[in-house]
């Protein structure tokens, strides 16, 4: 590292080794290569003069990227690509006159931008349905587990603690879905020409449209990959950029929920993220212990969430076939999107398959609000003895208020249970009120859903991605 020019701290502190690979040039410039190997070899097996030689001395060269050659014929010709051509040019020397045979900048360029996105969501998808397999192991064993739900952040009734985590895993597999639809709609610019036309081609091939539309197949087929897009100006639509970033940015808003919610728990000491035997919560609160992860990921998420928006842009300014103010910016967006969600998603596989759950807290939390959302079942035991609901309705309102007031204003304890104890007109539910209270009865259908909607929904997408599960969350710094 290089400390006295700015580093970006995506690349330094948060994402993985493996998406920064993903977007180096040395990956960039190699896709660069292949594709013109590809190109070479679709014209020769077409007809062209290409010899079998020149092929060979392109994939000899196909790996070993002479940047420093590239960087000075960039600085002579301001033009990246064509100093690529050169520097490839002069290490494979029998190729280099036909090298880019036909091509536009867009074929390297385009192409390999959408290959490189492509890996980058195969990383993405690879990390998603580890956080969702992590969260069912937690939501699975904490499904019967009572705690206060909230509305407005006010004590409502219970939920469950493995209920309130399929919330979170129902988030992710929605983003999942939105994912896999981006990925089986995703295509290719393909071989197009320099406004799409496709007329430098028609020229090489002297009119034959056949042999055109099939030298586009095969380059295509010679990446691995099938669709192109039917048409296009000079470059892709930038629209698909736009598409990619509103998937990124709804995992980031998942995420970004997910993390909010841990931190508040963590304020109410019920459950809190991993914390390490060494680590410093603050310079100067020794006894801190916050919730950093879950607040980076917060961080994080938040620019995540804020580039669709300068897609959108830069896809709603293309001037006719292209303009090239999309360039630099896209250079930025694109990987950086994808760099900060990587590192959103290392965390979050971090931090959901290490919560620790303090069950006893939570037990004391609910004891302090279920005798007011028991008062119902109360009252109705009494008149099921022969009570009147009215008069009844009106005592526990009163001691309710007592109750209340003793909280708030005295600072003591949710004392409802002891004052119904103590009152004559509830005497039928006395030895009733510990039955009465239980915190299951109070939890509707939570567990049931917990494994209904688990079996139902999430297993089959585990099920169908078995192979990438098995990661853990690493946190860099």
């Amino acid at each position: 590292m290089d400390n006295t020019v700015y580093e970006n701290p995506l690349v330094t502190r948060y994402a993985s080794r493996e998406m920064s690979e993903n977007f180096s040039d040395l990956k960039r410039f190699r896709l660069w290569r292949k594709l013109w190997i590809a190109l070479a070899e679709s014209e020769k097996e077409l007809g062209l003069n290409i010899t079998e030689e020149q092929i060979a001395d392109m994939k000899r060269h196909a790996d070993d990227v002479d940047f420093e050659a590239a960087a000075r014929y960039e600085h002579e010709l301001r033009h990246d690509v064509m100093a690529h051509v050169h520097a490839f040019g002069d290490q494979a020397r029998s190729a280099a006159p036909i090298i880019h045979l036909g091509a536009t900048s867009c074929f390297v360029d385009c192409n390999s931008e959408l290959i490189v996105m492509f890996d980058a969501l195969q990383i993405i998808k690879a990390k998603l349905v580890n956080v969702m397999d992590k969260l069912r192991a937690f939501a699975l064993k904490y499904r019967e587990l009572p705690t206060l739900g909230f509305t407005h952040l006010q004590p409502a009734q219970l939920t469950t603690v493995g209920k309130r985590a399929t919330l979170w895993l129902q988030d992710l597999e929605m983003d999942y879905n939105d994912l896999e639809n981006l990925l089986s709609c995703f295509k290719l610019r393909g071989v197009k020409g320099t406004t799409g036309t496709q007329a430098s081609f028609m020229e090489l091939f002297d009119g034959d449209e056949a042999k055109v539309k099939e030298l586009e197949k095969k380059v295509v087929a010679k990446l691995g990959f099938e669709k192109v897009y039917g048409v296009t100006g000079q470059t892709y639509p930038r629209k698909f950029d736009y598409n990619v970033l509103c998937v990124l940015s709804q995992i980031a808003q998942s995420a970004y929920k997910f993390s909010n919610d841990i931190r508040l728990l963590q304020n109410m000491k019920e459950i809190e993220e991993p914390f390490g035997k060494s680590q410093v919560g603050s310079s100067a609160m020794a006894y801190k212990r916050n919730p950093m992860r879950s607040e980076r990921i917060g961080s994080l998420a938040r620019f995540v969430i804020s580039l669709p928006m300068n897609s959108a842009i830069t896809a709603g300014t293309q001037w006719f076939e292209r303009t090239l103010d999309d360039s630099a910016n896209r250079r930025i967006v694109n990987a950086q999107a994808f760099l900060a969600l990587d590192g959103i998603l290392n965390i979050y596989m971090n931090v959901s398959e290490n919560l620790v759950v303090y069950d006893k807290v939570i037990a004391k939390h609910i004891a302090a609000e279920l005798p007011f959302m028991a008062t119902e079942n109360i009252m109705m035991e009494c008149v099921k003895a022969g009570g009147n609901r009215q008069d009844l309705h009106e005592r526990i309102r009163v001691l309710s208020m007592k109750a209340g007031e003793n909280v708030k204003v005295n600072g003591g304890e949710n004392n409802l249970i002891d004052l119904i104890k103590a009152d004559e007109m509830f005497a039928a539910v006395k030895d009733k009120l510990e039955d009465i209270l239980d915190a299951k009865k109070f939890i509707g259908r939570a567990p049931s859903q917990v494994t209904e909607f688990i079996s139902a929904e999430i297993d089959p997408i585990l099920k169908a991605n078995e192979r990438l599960l098995g990661k853990k969350g690493e946190v860099n710094v």
